[in-house]
């Protein structure tokens, strides 16, 4: 197993973003779309918050009550998504090692990391990409 593994080598550098004054509604549809559990929120090129999948459906309640078929909707329109996401998250830098941000993952209540340099956005790294190159090693 190799020690010191930069995060970059594992990371996505493909990511999709949202900037913080777009609607929830777009967070959604990226969400479905590209079968993503995370997204980076941006205030122009920095990093301004981290939304998941696990945010929108702490918001979405009308299946559990009858004739409330809107509700979701309702709430999602209402809600802007800085009020939602996670605000200054957690950052990793593109040199930090995977056992670093392994580390992190196993201590603290995150599943999705922003990668930055310089402050600027890089890629996003998340358990399963820990998972699948730590299986790899075997």
């Amino acid at each position: 197993m190799k020690k010191r593994e930069p995060v970059k080598d594992i990371m996505t550098s493909n990511v999709f973003t949202v900037q913080e004054n777009e609607k929830l509604a777009r967070v959604i549809e990226l969400f479905r779309k590209h079968k993503i559990r995370h997204l980076p929120v941006l205030t122009g090129k920095k990093i301004s918050g981290m939304i998941s999948r696990t945010d929108i459906n702490r918001l979405t309640f009308g299946a559990l009550f009858d004739n409330q078929e809107g509700a979701d909707e309702a709430v999602l329109e209402i809600l802007s998504i800085p009020q939602v996401m996670t605000s200054k998250p957690k950052v990793v830098s593109i040199t930090d090692s995977v056992k670093d941000v392994a580390e992190i993952f196993a201590n603290e209540e995150f599943h999705a990391l922003p990668v930055v340099e310089e402050d600027e956005l890089r890629g996003i790294v998340t358990t399963t990409d820990v998972i699948k190159y730590l299986l790899q090693q075997y």
